[in-house]
């Protein structure tokens, strides 16, 4: 795993790599244009600490193209936030909303910052000082953040009643991923391990396997990681291996992934569960199983660690887990991979829901939101077999990019540049 990796350059040569395949009548002026961010905020926030000192934190707010809509991205808490992160996970955002066709754009946020080390009161003041940072930037029609790593329905809740109260206004669809009683949708906290679960359904329907009895490693037993094993699970898949950044667990035999998820939430790790082997989170990687689920942060796997993957397929739960080198290591080896601006767009599909739930003030049941996700994560799944087909391109995520930038290029031609 490569660390060093750069995020905002990865996502560049991802686009490089699928404009190659576009139509000559896409210019490679505005390709350029299409690889960079629109704006960048950067803010440092100085907040009281509970024992009266101060502290102070810098914050980054991104917001890479809105061509297509408001700009929509989460925000995450992290010593490893850095502004070249947030730029590239703003781009994925971009591309990942257009392989699913929901009419946004793509922004994200980060705080430098480790949530464990700081008290709830604190982490809401350092919350609230950040929201009214973004205030002039956010509203229900320019940017709608959302959570990320180390950030939920909590930081949601303040984000928007700071917002709301220096706004003197009452605006739900200002963020997404909100608490039921405070404007969010049924099924949010599940969207992305549930598209996950779903993009390797496809998959496996694709290349003519059963995913029944099929064997799975989840690397990240977070939130998106713990869902996805969970469900999948539930099709009849046998999880052999999951982890978490203190390691990792492997039964051959088969692992129950809620009985995971409840001994984690009780110790804090997966390690030393009951009937397990610990194992790294390299060793992890490379099991000799029919799927891998990264699930953590990018830059999981490398090129020279994807020459050890044994994996069938690779469904990416994370944002960027593979580098460049490692997808063509994988590629060449015909390994399989569903890129994550498909299969774990989950989240942001179901933000979209919410964000037109909050903008009807009509809620609808979990059942009807499941439903909607399905139907857009398998035709957008669909969209990419086509454009892979039909265009003879070497993997899925070059068909997600040249799905993708054709229909932000479709927007902004249509548009028209200004001035």
């Amino acid at each position: 795993m490569d660390s060093e990796e750069n995020p905002f350059e990865n996502l560049q040569e991802q686009i490089d790599d699928a404009a190659s395949f576009l139509p000559a009548d896409v210019n490679a002026d505005v390709i350029t244009r299409l690889k960079h961010p629109e704006r960048v905020l950067e803010a440092n926030l100085t907040v009281d600490m509970d024992d009266g000192s101060l502290e102070t934190f810098t914050a980054y707010r991104s917001q890479f193209n809105g061509d297509r809509g408001p700009y929509k991205g989460g925000v995450r808490y992290h010593p490893g936030v850095s502004r070249d992160e947030v730029k590239a996970l703003s781009g994925w955002m971009v591309y990942k909303c257009a392989v699913v066709d929901i009419p946004y754009g793509g922004a994200k946020g980060g705080i430098v910052v480790d949530p464990s080390e700081y008290s709830a009161d604190e982490l809401e003041r350092l919350t609230r000082s950040f929201a009214e940072e973004l205030r002039p930037l956010v509203g229900e029609d320019r940017d709608i953040p959302a959570p990320d790593v180390n950030t939920g329905q909590r930081e949601m809740n303040w984000i928007k009643n700071t917002y709301e109260t220096l706004e003197h206004t009452t605006e739900p669809g200002v963020v997404t991923g909100k608490a039921i009683e405070n404007g969010g949708s049924e099924g949010r906290v599940e969207a992305t391990g549930r598209s996950v679960m779903l993009a390797a359904r496809e998959l496996f329907d694709h290349l003519g396997t059963d995913v029944e009895g099929a064997t799975v490693a989840v690397q990240g037993f977070g939130n998106a990681g713990s869902v996805a094993a969970t469900l999948i699970d539930d099709l009849g898949a046998t999880v052999v291996a999951v982890s978490d950044s203190s390691g990792g667990i492997h039964d051959p035999d088969g692992l129950d992934p809620e009985a995971v998820k409840g001994f984690k939430n009780e110790t804090g790790t997966v390690s030393d569960y009951e009937g397990s082997e610990n194992i790294t989170n390299e060793e992890l990687l490379t099991l000799d199983v029919d799927l891998l689920v990264p699930a953590a942060l990018e830059n999981a796997v490398d090129g020279d660690l994807a020459a050890d993957v044994q994996a069938d397929a690779v469904v990416e739960a994370a944002n960027g887990p593979l580098t460049p080198d490692a997808d063509d290591v994988l590629q060449e080896r015909g390994v399989t991979v569903v890129p994550d601006i498909l299969a774990n767009a989950g989240g942001v599909t179901v933000s979209y829901f919410e964000w037109v739930q909050n903008r009807q003030r009509f809620y609808w049941s979990e059942d009807r939101v499941n439903d909607e996700l399905e139907t857009v994560i398998v035709d957008a799944f669909d969209d990419l077999v086509e454009a892979k087909e039909t265009l003879d391109l070497p993997s899925f995520r070059i068909a997600a990019y040249v799905v993708a930038i054709r229909r932000v290029v479709d927007a902004y031609t249509g548009n028209g540049n200004w001035p």
